[in-house]
């Protein structure tokens, strides 16, 4: 990832709103979430206000949109998000592979499926 892709998706992430969608994104996984079931995730947000903050989501690059009837869904590009870890951590390590241990280890741990479920 470029610098200034980059600076366009730490932007996008730096409005409250913005992070709490991409949170929501995340979690709902690769099918998305269908515009209004944002907003209401948002407090009741109105259309013009979800349509505002994900338009900047799309913009740089950090969420997709597809039409399925009248709805729009948005789901989280998480091909950018992982690019932008990647772009944090390039050179975090410098030969001493133990800095970037933590956070290797907290994203691998989020990643793991739940014991309950990986048996059912």
């Amino acid at each position: 990832m470029e610098e200034k892709r980059a600076l366009t998706a730490f932007s996008a992430l730096s409005q409250e709103t913005r992070l709490r969608i991409i949170r929501l994104l995340v979690t709902a996984g690769p099918e998305g979430l269908p515009a209004g079931a944002i907003g209401e995730a948002m407090d009741g947000a109105t259309s013009s206000r979800m349509s505002f903050h994900l338009g900047h989501l799309e913009h740089a690059g950090l969420v997709t949109s597809r039409r399925e009837g009248r709805q729009i869904i948005y789901s989280v590009t998480y091909q950018a998000l992982s690019d932008l870890i990647a772009f944090l951590m390039r050179d975090c390590c410098q030969g001493r592979p133990e800095i970037c241990a933590p956070v290797v280890a907290a994203l691998s741990c989020s990643c793991e499926p739940d014991k309950d479920q990986a048996h059912a």
